[in-house]
């Protein structure tokens, strides 16, 4: 992943780190059947080696992505099309607003 690419996706970022750090059952259900997902994909980077950020793993070897944080993401979705974002473009539009 470039940092341009890390750039526009900062909203998904933080609201992944948010949904982290501030933990909601319904969003910890989303990461739950999208880890399922994500444990058994070939992209499945368990040692680390394709982060963008060091010790953030397991991450996706396809993107980079930290899996804690980007499958707490509401607005993500997997490059695969393995699973969706849970959310329209309105609503991460709002949310990003709200971000920023």
């Amino acid at each position: 992943m470039s940092l341009i690419k890390i750039w526009k996706e900062k909203g998904k970022i933080l609201e992944g780190i948010l949904n982290y750090i501030f933990t909601q059952q319904d969003i910890e259900d989303v990461f739950n059947e999208r880890w399922e997902i994500c444990k058994v994909c070939e992209y499945m980077d368990e040692e680390g080696k394709s982060c963008v950020v060091s010790l953030t793993r397991p991450c996706c070897s396809l993107c980079g992505c930290s899996l804690k944080i980007k499958l707490r993401s509401m607005s993500s979705f997997c490059d695969k099309n393995k699973w969706d974002a849970c959310m329209t473009e309105r609503e991460e539009d709002i949310l990003n607003k709200n971000l920023n």
